[in-house]
């Protein structure tokens, strides 16, 4: 096996499973809960979009916070309590269905919490994967978890639309907790590995061992780490671009279990296959990253994917019975083509940017906008889906997924052949970048 394979470290092995059985969750419980609300709770499209605004309101209330507390802590134990935390959250729905004491304050209470839960391990996740393989392995391992995001979208959401058509969704959501418990359990496997290092580490040659940050106050440390984001153009162009794309999909994706159910006339089954459809074009996009790049170079290649392929989100609020189905269809898998591009290669340069002692908190600041742009995105769907139809938040959410590619290809990191150097960044000594942009020189991820 060659020296730059993320798979000879043991720890990242451990991780990609953890998060097998973590994304397999998210994703069934992303139709097992809204479907519950509609067929069980008889929820509105205001609800509706107050359910989906809730499962990511987090990262607009903790997601900075986080990035400098995630910092600070052992990532291993962060994963783990994280897990256990959303399985918990989520066996308390078949329970309170169960007894036919289930209401909507419930649900909306249950995603809220297992949505701070998921800021810490997705901030967690991202941070610690650049400490468990060599620099050379890091595309590899990031192409390896998006590859994994987009098989979890077609094997959960698929499989999801049908346990609930099989077995309705409050059993559906049992499963969901099942495999939040499996993913702590595989990573407790490794507990072991959780210890403290001094800097200098970002190799596999010292696994998931968190730099020692000096102390400071909470806020002086947030605001390091969106300075880092917002100084260099190139972080700040990416984190611009799969802002926009996350705000057009969710406000696409948040009505869709009502035009389906309701207007349409399908089955929970079509919807998840449709869903599914989605994590196929990010899987596909995610296999063939490194190759494109190779041929038109790593930043030309995140500039024309998006100028190739974002006028398929055009096509998605055509969305009907029959042909249109599938014409809709075929424009988000082109479209989530370019969300797999977008992933590996702009997790890598980003995660190449920037230092260690920064991660967490560049992945937070991320996060913090990515996530918070979902937030808003389910709560404009839930308004315009009220009071102007289904059919307007459609245009609406195309029309932002279209124009979504322009920060970046307007950017310097459409000029980039290649990523940084192999060498890590050197940070300076308070750790904090001063708004620079580098001199070497997304959904997104």
């Amino acid at each position: 096996m060659p020296h730059h394979s993320p798979w000879r470290s043991r720890d990242f092995r451990a991780l990609f499973m953890a998060t097998a059985f973590s994304q397999l969750a998210s994703n069934i419980g992303y139709i097992a809960v809204p479907l519950i609300a509609v067929t069980a709770l008889d929820a509105s499209a205001g609800e509706i979009g107050l359910l989906a605004s809730l499962s990511t309101a987090a990262f607009l209330l903790i997601g900075l916070p986080a990035g400098a507390w995630v910092d600070r802590m052992r990532h291993w134990r962060v994963l783990i309590a994280a897990d256990l935390a959303r399985a918990g959250l989520l066996a308390s729905v078949p329970v309170a269905w169960s007894l036919d004491v289930l209401t909507l304050g419930q649900l909306y209470a249950v995603v809220l919490l297992n949505g701070c839960a998921t800021v810490f391990f997705d901030v967690g996740a991202q941070s610690c994967l650049p400490r468990l393989v060599d620099r050379e392995a890091l595309v590899p391992a990031n192409a390896a978890v998006v590859s994994l995001q987009a098989a979890g979208n077609v094997a959960g959401r698929g499989a999801g639309g049908g346990v609930v058509q099989l077995f309705t969704a409050p059993v559906a959501v049992i499963g969901v907790g099942v495999l939040y418990l499996a993913s702590a359990l595989r990573l407790a496997a490794r507990r072991d590995r959780d210890t403290r290092a001094a800097p200098g580490v970002g190799t596999a040659a010292a696994p998931d061992r968190v730099p020692k940050v000096p102390a400071a106050r909470l806020g002086t440390q947030i605001r390091e780490g969106v300075r880092h984001v917002w100084g260099n153009a190139e972080l700040r162009a990416l984190a611009l671009t799969a802002t926009l794309t996350n705000l057009g999909s969710q406000i696409v994706n948040t009505l869709l279990p009502i035009l389906f159910t309701r207007e349409l006339g399908l089955s929970a089954g079509v919807l998840g296959l449709y869903w599914a459809v989605g994590g196929v074009g990010i899987l596909l996009g995610a296999r063939c990253a490194r190759r494109i790049a190779r041929r038109l170079g790593h930043g030309r290649t995140l500039g024309i994917a998006g100028l190739w392929m974002a006028p398929a989100a055009l096509l998605l609020p055509f969305i009907d019975r029959g042909s249109w189905l599938w014409l809709a269809g075929a424009g988000w898998l082109l479209y989530t083509f370019k969300i797999g591009v977008d992933n590996v290669l702009g997790v890598s340069l980003r995660q190449r940017l920037t230092p260690d002692p920064l991660l967490g908190r560049m992945n937070a600041t991320f996060r913090f906008m990515l996530t918070g742009a979902i937030a808003v995105g389910s709560a404009v769907a839930g308004l315009i889906g009220e009071f102007a139809g289904l059919r307007v938040a459609l245009w609406t959410g195309a029309g932002c997924l279209a124009l979504a590619f322009l920060p970046v290809f307007l950017s310097p990191v459409r000029r980039r052949q290649e990523l940084p150097g192999q060498e890590a960044p050197a940070p300076a000594a308070d750790h904090a970048p001063k708004g620079r942009t580098d001199p070497r020189a997304p959904t997104a991820g």
